[in-house]
């Protein structure tokens, strides 16, 4: 079914959501750091395009 997300795909979307919470917490617990951010920033392009291969 076109724009179903498959198991990996989902696990992607899963591990970039809790990418985020654990980057945030760690800002407000420790203070900004640039590399956990753009790390996040880089997982999150790789879970985009992942969806939309799978859309197309």
């Amino acid at each position: 079914m076109p724009g179903s997300a498959d198991g990996s795909t989902k696990a992607m979307g899963a591990l970039t959501v809790g990418g985020l919470v654990m980057v945030t917490a760690y800002t407000v617990a420790l203070g900004s750091n640039g590399w956990l951010w753009f790390g996040w920033v880089v997982l999150g392009l790789i879970t985009l395009g992942m969806v939309v291969s799978r859309s197309t």
